[in-house]
C-alpha cells in the first residue's frame, strides 16, 4: 500500500469545481464564534461539493486568518455569503429548501432516522457552540436533527457534527 500523490487524486481545479453540478445542500452557520470551525465547514462543503454556505450573526467571514488556515483554499472554491439569519432562512424556505436545524430538541429526529423528501434541497442550520440554534431559527425550521451520543458530553464540536451530518446525508441519498 502507498499513499496517492496529489496528481493521482485527480481533483478538479477551482474553475471546474465552480461549474460542476452541486450537491443540493446548503449550510447555514449562525453565530459561530470559532473561525476555525467556519474554516472546517468550508473544507467539508468543498469535499462534498455543496451548493453554498451562509454566514450569519457573529460568524467570521473570509479572509479571516483562522478560516483560511483550516479551509486550506476552500474559501476560493465555495460559494458563500453573509447575511442576517431570519431573512436567509425565509429566502431558503421560499426557494423550496427543507430547513433542518441540527439541535437537541423535544422533537429531534435521530440523524440515522432522517428521511428527506426525494429531490428536495436541504439547508442544515448550525448554531452557536454554546447556545446552539436560536429559538427564532427553530420556529422557522421544518424539523430538528440530532446526532445520537452515548458518552458523558452533551454535544459534539460543530465541525465534527457538521461532517457527520453532511456525510450521513450524502451517502444516504447518493447525490453523486
Amino acid at each position: 500500500m502507498r499513499k496517492l500523490s496529489l496528481k493521482e487524486l485527480g481533483r478538479v481545479d477551482v474553475d471546474t469545481f465552480r461549474q460542476q453540478t452541486k450537491t443540493p445542500i446548503v449550510l447555514v452557520l449562525d453565530n459561530i464564534r470559532s473561525a476555525m470551525n467556519v474554516g472546517s465547514a468550508f473544507r467539508t462543503a468543498d469535499a462534498f461539493a455543496l451548493e453554498k454556505i451562509y454566514l450569519c450573526g457573529i460568524t467570521a467571514t473570509p479572509p479571516h486568518r483562522e478560516i483560511l488556515k483550516t479551509a486550506i483554499g476552500a474559501t476560493d472554491s465555495m460559494d458563500w455569503e453573509s447575511g442576517e439569519l431570519i431573512p436567509v432562512l425565509r429566502k431558503l424556505k421560499k426557494e423550496g429548501y427543507l430547513l433542518a436545524a441540527v439541535e437537541q430538541t423535544d422533537a429531534s429526529i435521530a440523524l440515522q432516522d432522517f428521511a428527506a423528501p426525494s429531490g428536495q434541497p436541504i439547508a442544515f442550520i448550525f448554531g452557536n457552540e454554546v447556545k446552539g440554534v436560536s429559538d427564532e431559527a427553530l420556529e422557522l425550521a421544518d424539523l430538528a436533527l440530532e446526532v445520537p451520543q452515548y458518552g458523558t458530553k452533551h454535544s459534539l464540536n460543530i465541525s465534527v457534527c457538521l461532517g457527520i451530518v453532511v456525510w450521513e446525508t450524502f451517502k444516504k441519498y447518493s447525490f453523486k
